[in-house]
């Protein structure tokens, strides 16, 4: 899989076992699924994630973060979407940015899909992930469809066909943004815990910022 072509790229053995076992003391207590605020002491773990994203992405920084804990106990399944919506420090009425919401506390909009074609995800397991962990399944090269309405996911999905992105601990998958993916609910006993990180390198109109780590 190449970041570029197919729109997401693993990255094997990127964070050691120390690192990991410091994300998994961090994420101890929380629950299936977690925003993560600025200022949550997160910043100060995720050095491995920084590093690729600034090669990956020059200028890049943590634009916000969201943290997924499957397990046979908590468990669920998202159809295939593109991601549409960021989070941002406050919300300030901006031309462009739509569909305000208030997710956890934290203010989110819709913005111009511009800024979701420049951004970049970074999924970092904390748990092997094999096929009966719910790998995130995507579909290569979709990133390329700009946006897609919701009748049309099908048939994009079937036209570039999907790819199950299988992780050890301790693995990083980028992705971006705007590729179509799609998860399944976990067939297996154990846990599947993945810290999601958002990148971009772009500053916000208005006097929007993004909400950080």
């Amino acid at each position: 899989m190449d970041l570029v072509d197919d729109g997401a790229a693993h990255f094997s053995g990127l964070l050691a076992s120390a690192e990991v076992d410091r994300l998994r003391a961090f994420f101890t207590a929380d629950s299936a699924s977690r925003r993560l605020v600025a200022g949550s002491g997160l910043a100060a773990l995720i050095g491995p994630a920084d590093v690729i994203a600034q090669a990956l992405l020059p200028g890049a920084r943590p634009a916000f973060a969201r943290y997924f804990h499957k397990s046979r106990e908590a468990n669920w399944a998202l159809a295939w979407h593109q991601d549409r919506t960021i989070a941002l420090a406050a919300h300030r009425d901006t031309p462009g940015f739509t569909a305000w919401t208030v997710k956890q506390g934290i203010a989110h909009a819709v913005p111009p899909f511009e800024y979701l074609e420049r951004m970049l995800i970074l999924r970092v397991h904390l748990d092997d992930t094999g096929e009966h962990q719910a790998p995130l399944l995507v579909a290569p090269s979709s990133h390329c469809l700009g946006a897609i309405a919701e009748t049309e996911i099908p048939a994009a999905v079937a036209g570039c066909g999907t790819h199950a992105c299988l992780a050890a601990s301790g693995d990083v998958w980028a992705y971006a943004a705007p590729i179509l993916h799609a998860s399944t609910a976990i067939h297996a006993p154990g846990h599947r815990r993945v810290l999601q990180l958002a990148y971009s390198a772009d500053p916000l109109p208005g006097g929007l910022e993004w909400l950080g780590v």
